[in-house]
């Protein structure tokens, strides 16, 4: 009997195993209920598919199983699409070929779930059939004779509930047996294929024979896609490969198809479908009742275009709002853990680069990877909830319409209102968009979403520069809508974003939006918690050891070159002085306990003294800190980059802030803090930055902050890529540097030409 096996232990023998099935079977379920928490979670290589291997291990064998994307079926016209053909042919580098195909079916949708399995039994590979959601049959009261289908495909078949965990036992079962004792190799006229009409293998035939005069190995099953699919992405990689003549050749095929009256690629859904219901006849009989279920009843309303969308808005909005609520305490948690744990490295280490290394670079990166973790975890528990309870499919149903405006699908809309609250989980939750093209264009888009990160930038600006104007009655303020514009100005700026994207970068028509609707079920606890924990640690393994390392080389710029000695003996001198007080304070309240009047006149002297010996000992150690930051590497960069910032009306200053922003945008308001002598602890209503800010001149004496100013800055921020997180993710999510840089280059021309323009504009 196959079971979980822990990630050390040696298999006896290892075989290779694929599930396969189409989205919304319950195959991630399936997946996860044989391997648990024992997965290896990947990219495969050059792809953004997500790659996931479990292991299964018994007293004869060890089993891999390996958890294909979902699809609809095997005609492939991306190289995302093309993993499952490339794995299960075994074309796929580096990657054995599977030795059995299980495919996952939905029991109470069996007929459009054969489709695919019918492509998947003519690879020539022993398959497991595997009729899912077996509880929807018995409580919709459809018939499947198990049995009598088992006969009529020629596969063994296996009844499960995944969900709740029934079943599975016999699929590792079926498992070992199908790969101790194979079957007899299928034979051709089972298949769907044969039912094609006789000029298609004419046709299919001589181009088989035609590449391989050209030293060009194929599968039947690649030289019937050659065929059927119009842009198949097993041409266009012939053609890359040299083959050019293999467009014209297959063209003529076609026409001398279409001639035959054998039209690409209609007559293959008529001919399989045509197969499937000969196939299941007899086997699979529906309750014939005009009763209407309730689930039906729901979707009347969730699926009104108007009631629906209502309904939709106002999810999303509870949805953002938990986000909002519940991340706030366990990120204020992190933040003063990270706080007190910056405070015992103080404790220990004295003033120098070893203590900075730890406070401001090891302490603050490893903090601000945690940071994230609540509001991800959060965002994926609600859509795990609402994918496994059926709400999801409605949601990209209702927001389908408005979507494919600018060429997306309703899939596309769940992430980029994830990214409103961070761009990191948004870009992550574009994984459960099948379609490449629409996966790369909203995944792209996605940082334009103005993420809570910049609100302490826009508070900070606006709360200094935009005047306190209110209008009708005091009930609407002039800063209020500024704030409103500042965060919509990135979601109205994506919508001609993504029409260029798909008109230029993704051309194409808009892929089919098919979604089936399956009827409500409760959630499985059980699944939600393997999505969520599987999310938080791709986040932490991928992401976050980039975001530690991009917080570290930023501290290093910071912090090189320079002489810290002084400022390391000024640091020292202030902490002395600050235990002297806390000391003195101490003093002083036992000397009021024992109402000691002389003693405390003394006391009082004392403490004003040293608390002004540190007001003083704490401005010079900001002056120095200062020009040590104006001398680093960060700051010559600052200078370096003074012309170029100029026409925005900034100085080096905020030159050297916004780099230093790099790591997370929030973190220009503290570099501004210390770059101003004020110190890094600065927040966004610090009324001392705010009053330095002011005050800051021109070497012409005139100033550098305005109205303009500030507008320059919110909308540099509201339309830049200045984040490491989202270009990291985004690196792991399409498994190349490639898209990070063109997000960057591409969101940062964006800032700086609406940067400009908004400080002309209010110059």
């Amino acid at each position: 009997m196959l079971g979980n096996e822990s990630a050390s232990s040696t298999p006896p023998l290892l075989r290779t195993v694929a599930l396969i099935g189409n989205p919304n079977t319950g195959k991630s379920s399936l997946f996860n209920a044989l391997c648990g928490m024992n997965a290896r979670v990947g990219n495969y290589p050059g792809v953004t598919v997500e790659q996931k291997v479990g292991r299964l291990t018994g007293s004869q064998l060890t089993v891999d199983v390996i958890d294909l994307p979902g699809t609809y079926s095997l005609a492939a016209r991306s190289a995302d699409e093309a993993v499952a053909v490339n794995v299960l042919t075994g074309t796929f580098p580096n990657q054995a070929k599977p030795e059995l195909a299980v495919v996952i079916l939905d029991a109470a949708n069996i007929e459009r779930n054969l489709y695919l399995f019918s492509q998947v039994y003519e690879l020539g590979l022993p398959v497991l059939v595997v009729f899912n959601m077996w509880d929807r049959v018995e409580s919709e009261g459809i018939k499947v004779d198990a049995g009598l289908l088992s006969k009529r495909l020629g596969v063994p078949v296996v009844c499960t509930s995944a969900n709740k965990r029934k079943g599975i036992e016999l699929v590792r079962e079926a498992i070992e047996r199908l790969l101790l004792s194979p079957p007899d190799q299928i034979h051709p006229s089972q298949f769907a294929r044969a039912q094609f009409p006789a000029a298609f293998h004419t046709e299919a035939e001589e181009l088989a024979a035609w590449l391989a005069s050209q030293g060009k190995s194929s599968f039947r099953f690649q030289v019937d896609r050659l065929l059927i699919d119009t842009d198949g992405e097993y041409q266009r990689s012939l053609c890359q490969s040299g083959l050019h003549e293999i467009n014209d050749r297959i063209a003529a095929s076609r026409n001398r198809l279409a001639e035959a009256g054998c039209k690409v690629p209609m007559f293959e859904t008529k001919t399989r479908y045509a197969w499937i219901r000969r196939t299941i006849e007899g086997a699979v009989t529906r309750r014939e009742s005009k009763s209407v279920s309730w689930s039906d009843k729901v979707d009347k309303w969730l699926t009104h275009r108007w009631v629906g969308m209502f309904v939709f808005v106002l999810i999303m909005f509870l949805v953002f709002q938990s986000i909002t609520f519940f991340a706030a305490l366990p990120m204020q948690g992190i933040e003063t853990l990270q706080g007190w744990i910056g405070a015992q490295v103080e404790g220990v280490l004295p003033p120098g680069a070893l203590r900075s290394l730890f406070v401001d670079g090891v302490v603050a990166g490893v903090g601000g990877v945690l940071m994230f973790l609540p509001q991800i975890a959060i965002l994926f528990f609600f859509i795990a909830v609402l994918e496994d309870c059926g709400y999801m499919a409605r949601a990209a149903f209702v927001m389908d319409k408005l979507m494919s405006s600018v060429g997306l699908s309703g899939k596309s809309f769940l992430p980029l209102m994830s990214s409103f609250a961070c761009a990191v989980p948004g870009i992550m939750a574009t994984r459960t968009i099948e379609n490449r093209k629409d996966r790369m264009v909203t995944l792209l888009i996605a940082p334009l979403m103005s993420c809570s990160a910049r609100m302490p930038v826009y508070i900070l600006m606006v709360s200094a520069f935009v005047p306190a104007t209110t209008y009708a009655a005091g009930w609407v303020s002039l800063q209020g809508l500024v704030l409103l514009g500042m965060q919509s100005i990135g979601a109205i700026v994506a919508i001609p974003v993504a029409w260029i994207l798909k008109k230029f970068f993704f051309p194409g028509e808009t892929a089919t939006f098919l979604m089936e609707l399956h009827s409500y079920k409760w959630p499985s606890p059980y699944v939600i918690y393997q999505r969520v924990w599987e999310r938080v640690l791709a986040f932490v393994t991928r992401a976050g050891t980039l975001i530690f390392c991009t917080t570290v080389l930023v501290w290093a710029a910071g912090y090189f070159p320079g002489d810290h000695d002084q400022v390391d003996a000024a640091t020292s001198s202030l902490e002395k002085q600050q235990s002297e007080l806390a000391s003195l304070e101490s003093q002083k309240a036992k000397a009021t306990e024992s109402q000691e009047t002389s003693k405390l006149e003394q006391l009082d002297g004392e403490l004003e003294r040293t608390r002004q010996a540190i007001a003083e000992e704490t401005d010079r150690v900001n002056a120095l800190r200062s020009s040590l930051i104006e001398n680093s590497f960060l700051g010559l960069t600052g200078r370096f980059i003074e012309p170029a910032v100029k026409p925005l009306g900034w100085d080096w200053k905020i030159g050297v802030a916004v780099i230093a922003s790099f790591p997370a945008r929030e973190v220009i308001i503290s570099t501004l803090g210390t770059i101003y002598s004020l110190g890094s602890a600065e927040d966004h209503e610090s009324e001392g930055l705010q009053a330095q800010m002011k005050d800051a001149q021109w070497p012409d004496g005139r100033p550098v902050f305005s109205l303009a100013t500030a507008m320059s800055i919110m909308i540099f921020f509201a339309l830049c890529a200045q984040c490491s997180a989202t270009l990291m993710t985004i690196r792991r999510e399409t498994n190349s540097w490639r898209w990070p840089v063109f997000s960057f280059v591409y969101m940062t021309t964006l800032a700086y030409i609406g940067a400009w323009i908004a400080f002309k504009v209010f110059s």
